[in-house]
């Protein structure tokens, strides 16, 4: 005797999740994701030339601070929501090192320090209104 597979049912399906059901991102969805990860680009090259070319503080040792900005880009790339929620708190700790930079420092440290806040501010911004979109899309989908 074969056992019979359980009738499916609206009842005994699993319901998918919000991520399942939808199969492309919205353009709004794309415009945040590219903010954001255009702004992570630039936030990392800004960091790298400011520590190796533009005004070093010293033998370069600085520019490991680009480092941990590569690390989310592949998450950005791949719309994973949990990417955008650590590096929406990550991103503090560069606008902070500008805001400080930028009422210490002299020269051209001043012009990075603010470039740095105000991409720390583009990408903190674009991945705050990715993961709202993403929650309501995912709230409508219930």
């Amino acid at each position: 005797m074969s056992a019979s597979p359980a009738p499916t049912s609206p009842e005994n399906t699993p319901s998918p999740s919000a991520a399942t059901l939808r199969s492309q991102a919205t353009p709004q969805e794309r415009l945040s994701r590219n903010l954001a990860l255009g702004g992570l680009i630039a936030l990392a090259m800004l960091c790298l030339a400011w520590e190796l070319w533009l005004a070093p503080t010293g033998s370069g040792t600085l520019a490991i601070k680009a480092l941990p900005l590569l690390i989310p880009i592949l998450g950005l790339w791949r719309y994973r929501l949990y990417t955008f929620r650590w590096l929406s708190l990550m991103i503090w700790l560069y606008a902070a090192e500008g805001a400080l930079r930028a009422s210490s420092d002299r020269g051209p440290s001043v012009i990075l320090a603010w470039m740095e806040l105000l991409l720390s501010a583009l990408i903190f911004t674009a991945c705050a209104l990715h993961v709202r979109q993403r929650l309501a899309a995912a709230k409508q989908a219930q």
